[in-house]
């Protein structure tokens, strides 16, 4: 089963297959239309019928609530609060407007996933680097916003490592890099870039960081160690044995990534160091984790269960280069 409904995408194919593949540079209008993105979120009253006598029911409105619906296709999306506000899919396409006019952002991806509840696009900064053995990391911005409750509206600096395609969330100061707009808010994509402006520092002092990591060599008992916090879970019942094994299981995948089998484990930068433990954790998330689908994976590496664990990763990583 497919989360992605439609995307289009510039480059390489993406994880799944799908897609249409666009020339670069291409104007707002054509990824509209060719990610699927060329419709909008329509709002009307929540209604009902309320049972009458010989089964002629009477209708009546619920105004605390109101139903969102694609215009294109009238298709439910969800049962939202009245106050809740929507983020159409031209406003996600339309925040990279003057970043790809102005500042050097090409769009490299966008689409719609699960009918249209969730909406995103991803756009290169034109930021790179290079750690020892041609390990090259470029930069990204991904926006994203669901209308069935499951997202705010998040801008997210990520870095991705060409040679596996791994994600990692790049942290702004303290905060984990997100600039989240709940849905009692309005959007004003103005005031999220200005919140997002310290970017360019940012990625300086993510990829010191990231070259610190990728000169600490690290023993197999710290490595072993290290695994083992990232990848232990709490769980509520401790005689559930099944979320031991999937552990154990999840530690020994993820350990021989480590070891070699992972995409760029035998560069300088990776093999051996605690830059090679951050990235068999990332590739696991957005490559190997079971999940019901690559597009469930993928959906889990960048808002859930996927991105949480990286985030713990990147936590323990920097721990051992303190």
């Amino acid at each position: 089963m497919h989360l992605v409904q439609s995307m289009a995408y510039v480059g390489e194919q993406p994880w799944h297959g799908l897609g249409n593949r666009l020339a670069p540079n291409q104007p707002l209008e054509v990824w509209a239309t060719q990610a699927g993105m060329d419709w909008s979120i329509e709002e009307a009253e929540v209604r009902f019928v309320a049972a009458g006598n010989k089964n002629l029911g009477s209708i009546h409105a619920f105004p605390e609530q109101k139903v969102l619906y694609r215009s294109d296709t009238k298709a439910p999306l969800s049962v939202v609060s009245a106050r809740y506000q929507v983020v159409q899919p031209a406003e996600i396409l339309d925040f990279y407007k003057d970043l790809t006019e102005v500042s050097g952002f090409e769009l490299e991806t966008a689409g719609v996933l699960k009918d249209g509840k969730k909406l995103w696009a991803l756009a290169r900064t034109g930021q790179s680097a290079t750690l020892k053995g041609r390990d090259e990391i470029n930069g990204y911005l991904l926006l994203a916003t669901a209308c069935d409750g499951t997202l705010a509206t998040t801008a997210q600096y990520t870095s991705v490592r060409v040679v596996c395609n791994n994600t990692l969330a790049i942290a702004l100061g303290d905060s984990t890099g997100a600039v989240k707009v709940p849905h009692r808010s309005q959007f004003d994509a103005q005031a999220v870039k200005r919140q997002l402006g310290i970017a360019v520092s940012s990625w300086d002092a993510f990829m010191v960081r990231m070259k610190a990591l990728s000169e600490h060599k690290v023993s197999d008992t710290t490595a072993e160690t290290y695994l083992r916090r990232v990848l232990t879970y709490s769980t509520t019942n401790p005689a559930d044995r099944d979320a031991i094994t999937t552990n154990e299981r999840a530690i020994r995948a993820v350990g021989q990534l480590y070891a070699g089998r992972g995409k760029g484990a035998d560069l300088a930068s990776a093999s051996g160091t605690a830059f090679g433990l951050l990235n068999a954790v990332t590739e696991y998330c957005d490559h190997h984790r079971r999940a019901r689908s690559k597009d469930h994976r993928r959906d889990a590496a960048w808002f859930g269960a996927g991105a949480t664990l990286k985030q713990r990763a990147w936590d323990e990583a920097m721990k051992l280069v303190a």
